[in-house]
């Protein structure tokens, strides 16, 4: 077969497997350490309370958290055939179909991938797992604006996508860079719109306050700037914390100030998505 007919091969069997998906939507970061991946697992599980059938996928190649996001250690990843292909079973927890590399590699080992082997990997990994009917499928990306990220949004085609940046100002440059990659006139994935975490520090037993300790509006600013949509603010807590290290994203805590954050974020994506 030659390259063109193995990439045609390739995307057909990518198109297939997002049949069934009614949104996808990227979850991107200009940088790590933004909780780029605390927001896309609790924006999940926000949708799923509101009775969407969704999926979270773990694109972040080289640091995947959704296994110790929901404490799943080692799991047994089933594979079935359908229509003459091997096509792996998501795992299901909290009512959201989850699939992570971190669930086939050993999380002690480095991954020592170069771009198209990672490339590869994830696009094997999306395209053979057998997700379903899924209104949302959410695609929590690697930070930045490489070639990992192209090859995402080139063969997958999300039909939108959210930012995650964090007040400080150097946060908000780099998630400039990654929002404008996504308006490339090359790439052209809708942007949704922007969500500042850990805006502010609310302590547990005085709900009622608000510390701005890491600057205030500076994603405010920043979607006021490139004309896009600020989505809302997530506050930094012990509960986040918590919850992030024992596997029960704070979604899951119903009657929190960060779970009613979340259930915000949720409707704002959801009603974006029917536009």
């Amino acid at each position: 077969m030659n390259p063109f007919e193995e990439q045609k091969k390739k995307q057909e069997r990518i198109n297939a497997s997002m049949k069934s998906v009614n949104c996808l939507i990227a979850v991107g970061s200009g940088k790590g350490g933004v909780g780029k991946s605390t927001v896309s697992a609790n924006l999940a599980l926000s949708l799923a309370k509101e009775g969407y059938r969704v999926g979270l996928a773990d694109a972040d190649v080289y640091g995947p958290s959704i296994p110790t996001l929901f404490n799943i250690e080692k799991p047994e990843v089933m594979a079935i055939e359908k229509d003459g292909q091997e096509m792996m079973l998501p795992i299901e927890k909290f009512g959201i179909k989850l699939m992570s590399i971190g669930f086939m590699v050993d999380e002690k080992a480095p991954l020592m991938w170069r771009g198209p082997m990672a490339s590869n990997a994830l696009t094997q990994m999306l395209s053979e797992t057998l997700w379903g009917e899924l209104d949302f499928l959410i695609l929590d990306m690697p930070p930045g604006t490489g070639d990992i990220q192209l090859t995402l949004i080139q063969s997958f085609h999300p039909h939108g996508s959210i930012f995650v940046c964090t007040p400080q100002q150097l946060a908000v440059a780099d998630v400039r860079r990654a929002i404008n990659m996504f308006d490339n006139e090359n790439v052209k994935v809708p942007v949704f719109g922007l969500v500042e975490n850990m805006s502010y520090f609310t302590p547990s037993d005085m709900p009622e306050k608000k510390y701005y300790i890491f600057g205030q509006d500076g994603g405010k600013r920043l979607a006021e700037e490139l004309k896009i949509d600020f989505l809302g603010e997530i506050p930094i807590s012990q509960n986040v914390s918590e919850c992030n290290d024992n596997g029960n994203p704070v979604a899951m805590l119903f009657d929190s100030a960060e779970a009613k954050a979340f259930m915000e974020l949720a409707s704002r994506v959801a009603e974006k998505s029917k536009k």
